[in-house]
């Protein structure tokens, strides 16, 4: 089924329910949200000459405009290329260029700072969702849905690994289907009643998520700061019923941290849905005494969107109630129609309690990689992801995972890739050789230590390598330490051993 056909069902079914909100302001009616998606689909095709296919960046802020921009793409027959609005503009450049996008929507501050990166590529359309033109387009015309194929392409997602340049996972409006299906049968279900409020990005977890809440007719609510705000999401639990929220464990533990701190209450909180990091044992444990069976946990890769192994809000705090070591410790059981295997360095299964890498079948796997066959090859074969992951399955089924085979740092629950800021730090005319490793921070999960050997009588210093970072790469990917060595740790290869660089970190703590 197509995303934009299962919209229209929506609009059809709960026309004058509730469907999108800014705060506690009124909210747009799903009949008055579908008026705009219709009318912002004809522009997109009329007005700017987009095709059927054609790809549309949203470099946004959270905000209502993304999730009518997100339906008004299907619904005109696009492909959405969400982009986290804190990355660098020369990051933005190549996802722009390598998609081919011929559109991007932005707005205010980050409209101005895209401008010059937009001038140097032809036909690109760069719009201010607060600009008179976008008022002007929600007047336009209804179009028809133009797409009704599940195999088109509806979300490519930008990721990357250790080596090269980031990627675009290829998603298909069957693969989001797949995952708001498999949302119900392992995760929660849900009624026209219920609520989401966006907190994280919507360009990631929490845009995704919303999915499963429109197909049932349910309110999506967008918090006037656009994100996290302890005091105002409070308010927001106590103004709603049923609420719901993707959150990254750092997320978590601010909620927790403002619970204690302050005379609140959460009368409205359903489900805190935890991913996108390393949920620590001690983490879940005080989340689920603070809000008791509210917090739920998913792991899944942008290859296949949230969707490879889960334990919902009951079972998390079954684990909790009873002290299940096991359970907790792991990322919950293997989701309702995915198949997850462990296998050897020769592709071969390993026996039940074995860790090898973590490979996924199903519907949600994605296609491939955009524009990168050999990437592709290497990752997907016959259908079965190849997720980079060291993991190991229980014996009641449980999958844990024990270590990640990319070196991939998770900070505040963003991806942060080591050689991006490796290669920026190679910028500076002193530094010969630098390494970065992520190591366990209490408040973001991880956080960013670059290993870094000066040439021969030269010397860097840690507010010029900040500054280099800030000019090149987005700010928050920057390391929180620099630590200056003679030299790095290698193999036989002339391959830098990362782990003995963070055992260096442990032991001089």
């Amino acid at each position: 089924m197509n995303l934009s056909h299962l919209f229209q069902r929506s609009a059809q079914q709960h026309a004058q329910r509730p469907a999108l909100a800014l705060g506690t302001n009124a909210s747009l009616s799903y009949a008055q949200l579908n008026q705009r998606v219709r009318a912002l689909a004809y522009w997109m095709r009329h007005t700017l000459g987009l095709n059927p296919g054609d790809r549309i960046t949203l470099v946004m802020k959270n905000c209502p405009e993304y999730l009518e921009l997100m339906l008004a793409s299907w619904h005109a027959g696009l492909c959405v290329v969400p982009a986290n609005n804190k990355l660098h503009p020369n990051e933005i450049n190549y996802m722009l260029r390598d998609s081919g996008s011929r559109a991007c929507m932005t707005q205010g501050t980050l409209f101005e700072s895209l401008q010059p990166v937009a001038s140097t590529i032809t036909d690109l359309q760069l719009v201010d969702v607060a600009s008179d033109s976008y008022c002007q387009a929600l007047e336009s015309p209804a179009l028809d849905v133009a797409g009704d194929d599940d195999r088109e392409l509806a979300w490519l997602f930008y990721t990357s690994g250790t080596t090269g340049r980031p990627k675009g996972v290829m998603l298909s409006h069957a693969n989001l289907v797949s995952m708001a299906m498999h949302f119900y049968a392992d995760l929660q279900s849900v009624a026209n009643d219920d609520v989401l409020v966006h907190v994280a990005p919507m360009s990631h977890g929490s845009g995704l998520y919303s999915i499963p809440y429109w197909i049932k007719g349910a309110l999506q609510v967008v918090p006037k700061s656009g994100g996290l705000d302890e005091a105002e999401l409070f308010g927001l639990f106590a103004h709603y019923d049923k609420v719901s929220l993707f959150a990254s464990p750092t997320i978590v533990q601010r909620l927790v941290h403002h619970a204690q701190q302050h005379p609140v209450s959460w009368p409205g909180l359903r489900v805190i849905l935890v991913g996108g990091a390393p949920f620590y044992v001690e983490d879940i444990k005080i989340a689920v005494q603070c809000f008791g069976s509210r917090i739920a946990q998913m792991y899944g890769q942008g290859e296949s969107p949230m969707t490879i192994s889960a334990l919902s809000s009951d079972q998390l705090a079954k684990a909790v109630a009873v002290n299940d070591a096991a359970a907790l410790a792991s990322v919950g059981f293997v989701q309702t129609a995915i198949q997850v295997a462990i296998v050897d360095s020769e592709n071969r299964p390993v026996a039940t309690g074995t860790p090898g890498e973590v490979i996924v079948k199903g519907a949600t796997v994605m296609s491939g990689y955009w524009n990168n066959p050999e990437a592709t090859r290497q990752t997907v074969t016959d259908g079965a992801l190849r997720t980079g992951d060291i993991g190991l399955l229980d014996e009641r089924g449980l999958l844990h995972l024990k270590d990640r085979s990319k070196d991939v740092i998770i900070s505040g629950g963003t991806n942060i890739y080591p050689r991006e800021v490796e290669e920026a730090l190679l910028m500076h005319d002193a530094v010969e050789e630098v390494s970065v490793v992520g190591t366990p921070d209490p408040e973001w999960g991880e956080a960013v230590v670059a290993f870094v050997v000066c040439r021969p009588g030269a010397k860097a210093t840690d507010a010029e390598l900040d500054t280099l970072c800030i000019q090149t790469i987005a700010r928050f990917k920057r390391p929180k330490r620099y630590i200056f060595v003679n030299e790095l740790p290698k193999n036989g290869t002339g391959k830098v051993l990362k782990r003995e660089l963070q055992k260096s970190i442990r032991a001089a703590e």
